[in-house]
């Protein structure tokens, strides 16, 4: 079975601190674990993970973690993970897992890493999710796991029974990319398709060739190959098609090609892809490659020289900025790096005044030493933070006015 490496470059990083997360169920087997989610009417959320998969890190180290995240898990989830690979290093517990492990690979047909699955109180399988993300946009992704109507299984059953439903066929594309179900996808995009010529593009149809193009193979890659232009100026966005195009291609050819301890060769990776798409400008999303790169292994200075030197020919969204600069504040002391980031967060609430945004910003200016204008941010993004936000950053407040790290030393 081939194993597909998730890099989702579309994506961004976490946003926010780590403090209380998702609670994992140790000591348990899976019998025990659909029990007590029966006792206590709670859906059973499964991630299965490898040890060798980069995504799958990111997720327990930068998501996972974040308070947020647990509020949301543990109140509705009974909270399980299995190593789906074997290695020397596995504890017992591990190992008393092999057996499960395997069936779960088997029976659910994994090919991709990291993998969701979510059963309801009663044990059956309900909802399929493959790739990281964000912690907000993951939970937005989990919440349709708690709702019949979204739920991926009970939308594939109404899907197949109902296969020329355009309605339905948009809901089923949306679905069927987040579960990682090529086939599905391609079957409900060929419906939409169809209903779709060149020279009849609209702006409602660009949006959705942009948001929903996950493979070469489909449909909807033609279309945008084929009209990238046109696709751009419906948008009024340059290199909106070219953007899908080229991720989507460093996905498929490159995604399993990324060694996390080992720097590639990155100009021998980007003659590669450029001689199999000739059409396709992968400048900028090398870049945002190789920035998702350095954050994994780590490389703070090498991470900010990249985005630094994207953002002197491209843009990136507020999420972006912001995400790239927490990574800097959490784990870089280096006075270059901090200043760097400090001005991508600054950018971000310039963009954007989001409370996740203002807290990156207050942190950074007290790591920097400018305690009076760190106080002055936090409170303001105090007074904007949603209720799960509140008691994180009223204790980040605190301890800048008594002159406590806020960051791990």
């Amino acid at each position: 079975m081939k194993k597909i490496l998730l890099f989702l470059l579309i994506l961004p990083f976490a946003v926010i601190g780590q403090e209380k997360g998702i609670t994992f169920e140790h000591g348990l087997n899976w019998s025990q674990i659909k029990e007590k989610a029966k006792k206590e009417n709670k859906f059973i959320f499964v991630d299965l993970f490898t040890t060798w998969c980069g995504p799958c890190k990111y997720m327990s180290a930068s998501v996972f973690p974040q308070t947020k995240v647990g509020d949301f898990f543990n109140s509705k989830f009974v909270n399980a993970k299995i190593q789906m690979d074997k290695t020397d290093k596995d504890s017992e517990e591990v190992k008393a897992w092999y057996e499960e492990a395997e069936r779960f690979g088997k029976d659910y047909k994994i090919a991709a890493y990291p993998t969701f699955l979510i059963f309801n109180p009663q044990g059956e399988l309900v909802h399929r999710m493959v790739g990281g993300g964000d912690a907000d946009e993951f939970i937005e992704r989990s919440k349709d796991a708690l709702k019949s109507e979204t739920q991926y299984y009970a939308l594939l059953k109404a899907f197949n029974e109902n296969p020329t439903d355009l309605s339905l066929a948009h809901r089923m594309v949306r679905a069927a990319n987040t579960a990682y179900d090529e086939a599905t996808v391609t079957q409900a995009e060929d419906i939409i398709i169809s209903h779709t010529k060149p020279e009849n593009l609209t702006k409602e149809c660009a949006a959705y060739l942009v948001a929903n193009t996950r493979t070469s193979r489909s449909k909807a890659f033609e279309l945008l190959r084929d009209n990238p232009e046109k696709i751009d100026a419906l948008l009024e966005k340059n290199g909106a098609a070219n953007r899908v195009l080229a991720t989507v291609a460093i996905n498929e050819v490159l995604g399993t090609k990324i060694d996390f301890n080992t720097e590639p060769n990155w100009e021998a990776l980007k003659t590669e892809i450029s001689d199999k798409y000739t059409n396709i400008n992968f400048d900028p999303i090398f870049k945002l490659m190789k920035a998702q790169y350095y954050v994994q292994s780590r490389n703070w200075s090498s991470l900010t020289n990249i985005v630094d030197s994207y953002l002197t020919s491209e843009d990136l969204n507020s999420n972006q900025l912001n995400s790239y600069a927490w990574e800097i504040f959490e784990n870089s002391t280096d006075a270059a790096c901090l200043d760097a980031a400090l001005k991508w967060s600054k950018r971000a609430v310039e963009q954007d005044v989001k409370s996740a945004y203002l807290d990156t910003y207050a942190n950074l200016l007290y790591k920097k030493g400018d305690k009076i204008n760190a106080i002055k941010w936090q409170e303001e993004a105090l007074s904007l933070a949603t209720e799960g936000e509140q008691d994180n950053y009223q204790d980040t407040l605190a301890k800048m006015k008594s002159d406590i790290p806020t960051w791990n030393l």
